[in-house]
């Protein structure tokens, strides 16, 4: 963390819903709002519920980010091309829900560069990987599986806040198979009807799925009217 940039400073023993306002997230870069704290159940629910996520690298502390604008998917507008539409339909895949989750985590961690990987998992350490299983054994993150007989070959995560589906991360080892994770739980979504999947920051490959983006304001509206 650059020395010239002052941020507020979550002490691990602060109460889990110390934050402060979104409002004073940087511009430069785009949402950093804080650092420090921990990864309890209690202090990450509290921050996604704000619109607040963690997001760091090895030998940094942990930051705290609420980007503005965000990029999100309406559950029921995800667009599916031919190519993933005929993949979908020849049934040489099986689809899961919270089947193995922490398979999933560990396969969106790959480095970046493995063809097992569509973004960069680095900053999933082994302990924000235990601190979202945790998550997942209380029944507060989830995760879509694509399977290729008895392999997993593609999937996502993340968290669950009401009627925002917060999406962490996705991986393919095969062409398509993230896609159709991501076009599952859309499906999903929409029959609870979700308002929105909050996918963080854009990708090329999130804008061809039909992510777009919108205010923070926006998306904390939607999560407040989700709790």
């Amino acid at each position: 963390m650059p020395a010239e940039i002052s941020l507020f400073c979550i002490h691990p023993q602060d109460p889990p819903d110390t934050f402060p306002p979104v409002s004073l997230a940087l511009a430069e870069p785009n949402g950093l709002l804080a650092y420090g704290g921990d990864l309890s159940q209690a202090r990450l629910l509290a921050a996604y519920r704000r619109g607040i996520f963690p997001w760091y690298s090895e030998g940094q502390p942990i930051l705290w980010w609420s980007p503005d604008p965000r990029t999100v998917f309406e559950p029921r507008q995800i667009h599916v091309s031919r190519s993933l539409a005929r993949a979908m339909k020849r049934n040489h895949y099986r689809i899961s829900h919270n089947e193995s989750f922490a398979q999933v985590i560990a396969a969106c961690a790959a480095p970046r560069g493995s063809a097992a990987t569509e973004n960069d998992g680095s900053w999933l350490l082994p302990e924000v990987q235990a601190a979202y299983i945790q998550l997942h054994e209380t029944g507060h993150a989830h995760s879509v599986e694509v399977w290729q007989g008895e392999r997993l070959v593609g999937g996502l995560y993340g968290v669950d806040c009401g009627s925002v589906f917060c999406a962490e991360s996705m991986f393919s080892h095969v062409s398509n198979a993230s896609k159709m994770a991501l076009v599952e739980l859309g499906r999903y979504l929409s029959l609870k009807n979700y308002r929105l999947i909050d996918a963080q920051v854009g990708s090329a490959h999130l804008y061809s799925m039909g992510a777009s983006e919108i205010s923070r304001d926006r998306l904390l509206q939607a999560l407040n009217e989700g709790t």
